[in-house]
């Protein structure tokens, strides 16, 4: 079965709400495609400020959309910024909630008396955008909720409250970073085994409960599972299920259509009238391939900590030096703000430059989906974003895990223990240890044998895309329940 056609007596037309932020860009932009290949009419809502930067890094052309695919913009709240860079996370929470309600509610209303395009049949929003929920409950319109990370950090956002009741939380100040309380077993979590304090995403490290990324991402996962008519979810229920099985006892009306990349393929029209890559917020670096070819297979380093994650200037020189010393070739994306507090690219020493200049490739962004599936790759240094973790997942390549917070620490965790695809690296990052895991992940026989274990992953996401897997089919329902098309 291969889902070619969508009936309906009404063109469906769906307002996607996504949180404006790379890593939840993309995966709506990739299932918005999708949807628009077999007959939806797609309204993409960005923020004003990624609407710039979409401008800047694809051109004026691109935000002009297709007849079909219609880009608008509300207001978000924050301050002007003309920065290339992610805005603060917590800033964009507490801004969205307090100011975009109103805005998308006139922007759809607007829609719907325009007669160019069809009538708003249901508002597709992310699952930290819940005030997209209020607006189609109140315009009597469908909506779908769409968790764009992983199921296992969907279930950590789920314990905040438990957390507080078990008085766990707050941590009185902050000795609980060295006393130990952030390795307490937490075996109390149905879904998850051999789950510690700090692997729950990053939020739980809190002295305060009126901390904005925590109530912000504890209240709306409570919220979407508890009062979402569906949740689309970019997993694959083969790689997530004692996690989706759980989910599911709180909300049967889940749909797994990860990876959307795979699931993509079977769609081949999904990408007409684009640019290739026509998410990213940054200008990539595709001379980066040329680059990868002359390496042998499974030799090189790929270094990435995604579009947000931060880190101290000695951090950045630690990493730097193990990847020197451990005289493996490494491409590195090395974002322009990857310092924090640092209003512009912080150089690398010159010294380290001419140290790595043989083998070392250093750039600020890239196509990542094509990099990880290079022969030459051998390995990921990752931040555990979940784009990241499923394109790698996705390419068979094992990973270094670097989490930077949210459910990055998640992500890590289950790559590591339960998939046994990953080692992680202490968050104190010292060079000796990015030596040994690299070298060890490269020429060693731990290396070997994960990558051997995510060929079989690799094997199952894909089986899982392919029509009658089971991310093919939860589309298929997807499209049946919750859009109320009739496919064929």
């Amino acid at each position: 079965m291969v889902l070619t056609v969508v009936s309906y007596t009404q063109k469906p037309h769906v307002v996607c709400v996504p949180f404006p932020a790379q890593g939840h860009v993309n995966p709506f932009m990739q299932l918005a495609k999708i949807l628009r290949s077999i007959g939806f009419h797609i309204t993409f809502v960005n923020n004003e400020f990624n609407h710039r930067r979409l401008i800047s890094s694809l051109g004026e052309d691109f935000v002009k959309g297709e007849p079909d695919f219609q880009f608008e913009t509300i207001p978000d709240g924050l301050p002007e910024s003309d920065k290339d860079s992610t805005q603060s996370i917590a800033a964009l929470c507490d801004g969205t909630r307090k100011h975009c309600y109103g805005p998308l509610k006139e922007l759809v209303k607007k829609l719907n008396s325009s007669s160019n395009v069809p009538q708003v049949t249901s508002i597709m929003y992310d699952g930290l955008m819940g005030f997209a929920r209020k607006v189609a409950k109140d315009l009597g319109l469908a909506d779908q909720q769409f968790w764009t990370a992983s199921a296992c950090g969907l279930l950590g956002y789920l314990q905040f409250d438990e957390l507080v009741k078990r008085n766990i939380l707050p941590f009185k100040d902050e000795s609980y970073i060295s006393d130990g309380s952030l390795d307490k077993n937490l075996d109390w979590i149905e879904g998850m085994k051999d789950i510690r304090m700090r692997d729950l995403p990053s939020f739980v490290r809190t002295t305060t409960l009126d901390d904005i990324s925590f109530t912000c991402f504890g209240f709306e996962s409570q919220t979407c599972m508890k009062l979402s008519s569906s949740v689309i979810i970019n997993t694959v229920q083969e790689l997530e299920s004692e996690v989706l099985d759980h989910l599911m006892a709180i909300n049967p009306n889940i749909y797994n259509i990860g990876p959307l990349e795979f699931l993509g393929n079977h769609f081949p029209g999904r990408e007409n009238g684009f640019k290739i890559h026509g998410s990213n917020l940054w200008k990539n670096d595709v001379t980066c391939l040329k680059w990868l070819d002359q390496w042998e297979a499974n030799s090189v380093i790929y270094v990435n900590y995604g579009s947000i994650a931060v880190m101290s200037e000695e951090h950045l020189k630690e990493f730097a030096w193990g990847l020197a010393n451990s005289k493996l070739p490494f491409l590195w994306i090395k974002r322009p703000d990857l310092v924090k507090g640092k209003g512009k690219s912080t150089p690398l020493p010159q010294e380290f430059l001419d140290e790595v200049k043989d083998r070392g490739y250093i750039t600020s962004w890239c196509p990542q989906s094509e990099v990880l599936g290079h022969s030459s790759v051998g390995a990921f240094l990752t931040h555990c974003g979940w784009n990241s973790s499923l394109e790698s997942i996705c390419e068979g390549k094992p990973m270094i895990g670097w989490p930077f917070f949210a459910e990055q620490q998640t992500n890590c965790r289950f790559i590591c223990n339960t998939w046994g695809i990953g080692m992680d690296i202490k968050d104190d990052v010292k060079r000796e240890e990015v030596t040994e895991l690299v070298v060890e992940m490269i020429k060693g026989e731990k290396g070997n044998e994960m990558r051997e274990k995510c060929q079989e992953w690799k094997k199952k996401v894909v089986e899982a895309a392919d029509p009658g897997g089971s991310s093919y089919d939860d589309f298929y329902r997807l499209l049946k329940e919750a859009f109320n098309c009739d496919v064929v």
